[in-house]
């Protein structure tokens, strides 16, 4: 997933797709020397014109990549989706209520505006991944456009046996595969035609310039271990077989190699998740971590908390990362407390270590922690913290240290943290409201050093790095 390969020229699109091989990848198991250096920018709410706008701004930022919100039709009521929340001039949430599998919504702008974005993005090296959420459709199923419906064999075809039921325990897979998240229609990803349909789209977006995918509500898609909806006539469950270009269907397969691709996959963490299997098919997000994190942000210390594991199954370095996530911001206002400063630690920890790829969320502009949707509109850009000078020095630390294995420091009391990487540099982080005078234990040098945001000065002698940290601030040190 991180390891990309040179993708091979191809002389036609329909050619290319026909030869297309899944390389198989072990996630499951970790390569103590394998540094990340990837990091992405979710620019959620972002239309395609503001994010080409932003473009220049967001490499100079230090990121390698940027997501999108889904850029499928969607529930679009008249006169609406003009606000992040508002009960009249739309909401976040119709971006992940499907019509149809076609390019463009009025949210996020016309398909030759996504060119136009995509281009822009190829000019500055940047990767862009695109939100796709096959699991569901709008909640009004008489929305669906009629196309979409016809492509999969009609109505009756388009949803599981119990599509239309709710999820009543998330535990159970056969429930969690074949029923409604948040009462969303469970689309039967099983069906052929739909798998068909769905690629197609897929192969548009990867023709228009797209790089790589974030799956929605993936763990509600099942693997081969869960349960068969053999009402719906279903003897095999292969949407990630079909969809990571393992197999063809209907004679559609994946565009380009799936190792040229970015692809992670939603998958919150819970007891009964088969996160081996997953892992077979793509990277996962690591969503026990961000909960520790948070937990650690909260209490301004790390004392009694485990922040070194990654806190999931499968390989770091096949795991997405994160602080927050547009979800844990928006549903439930999980994070949405935190401060820009709690979040800017946070991802300095998480961007600083060895493994994992970050995602940064970009808050709405002007929010505030009494007003989580700040101007509260849907297409201009977030706020400013994604080039924060802390937010910079980090991602441009995370590529120059680059095979440089990680170690983790922590003060007795919990309310610093140094992340040392090789004996080449090191982040200190001062997760705590008042300044600190820290000692961490270092593999620095003996020696003087100054910090590439503030020019703050620490000093190294027998392994131990003192200096003053102010509070909520962090500090970059290459030797």
């Amino acid at each position: 997933m991180n390891k990309i390969l040179t993708l091979v020229a191809c002389l036609g699109f329909v050619a290319c797709a026909s030869q297309t091989q899944t390389k198989l990848v072990d996630r499951m198991t970790h390569d103590p020397n394998y540094t990340n250096t990837e990091t992405i920018l979710h620019v959620w709410s972002w239309n395609f014109n503001t994010i080409a706008e932003n473009m220049k701004q967001i490499k100079e930022a230090g990121f390698t990549m940027l997501q999108t919100s889904p850029v499928n039709a969607c529930f679009s009521p008249e006169g609406a989706n003009k606000k992040l929340f508002d009960r009249k001039e739309g909401n976040w949430y119709h971006y992940y209520q499907p019509t149809d599998w076609t390019v463009g919504n009025n949210m996020l702008g016309t398909e030759e505006e996504m060119k136009a974005m995509l281009d822009s993005a190829k000019k500055y090296d940047l990767r862009v991944l695109v939100d796709v959420l096959p699991n569901h459709t709008a909640f009004d199923i008489d929305l669906v456009a009629e196309e979409f419906y016809e492509a999969v064999g009609g109505r009756d075809k388009m949803f599981h046996t119990n599509g239309l039921k709710g999820i009543r325990d998330y535990n159970d897979r056969a429930q969690c595969t074949h029923q409604g998240v948040g009462g969303l229609p469970d689309v039967n990803t099983e069906n052929p035609l739909f798998q068909k349909y769905y690629m197609q789209f897929v192969n548009k977006l990867i023709e228009l310039g797209v790089r790589g995918f974030r799956y929605d509500t993936a763990k509600h898609i099942g693997v081969h271990s869960d349960p068969l909806d053999v009402e719906a006539g279903v003897t095999e469950n292969d949407f990630w077989d079909v969809a990571t270009g393992r197999k063809e269907v209907l004679g559609v397969s994946l565009a380009i190699p799936y190792d040229s691709l970015f692809v992670y996959g939603e998958v919150l963490q819970d007891r009964t998740v088969p996160e081996e299997e997953y892992a077979s098919y793509f990277g996962q997000t690591a969503s026990s971590y961000g909960h520790v994190i948070c937990h650690a942000l909260r209490n301004r210390s790390t004392k009694d908390l485990d922040l070194v594991s990654w806190h999931h199954r499968a390989a770091p370095e096949y795991l997405t990362t994160w602080v927050e996530s547009h979800d844990t911001y928006c549903n439930a206002h999980e994070t949405a407390d935190l401060t820009d400063a709690q979040i800017r630690t946070g991802w300095v920890l998480i961007t600083a270590r060895q493994n994992g790829t970050p995602l940064f969320y970009s808050r709405p502009m002007n929010s505030t922690r009494e007003n989580y949707w700040g101007d509260n509109l849907i297409g201009p850009r977030g706020n400013d913290e994604f080039f924060h000078p802390e937010v910079v020095a980090v991602n441009n630390f995370r590529k120059e240290m680059k095979g440089q294995t990680e170690s983790l420091g922590f003060s007795e009391d919990g309310k610093a943290i140094i992340v040392n990487r090789g004996d080449k540099g090191a982040a200190i982080i001062n997760i705590a409201a008042e300044e600190n005078a820290v000692a961490l234990t270092t593999s620095l040098p003996d020696g003087e050093y100054k910090d590439k945001v503030y020019g703050q000065t620490f000093k190294v002698e027998n392994g131990v790095l003192t200096g003053n940290a102010l509070p909520e601030t962090t500090y970059i040190i290459v030797k």
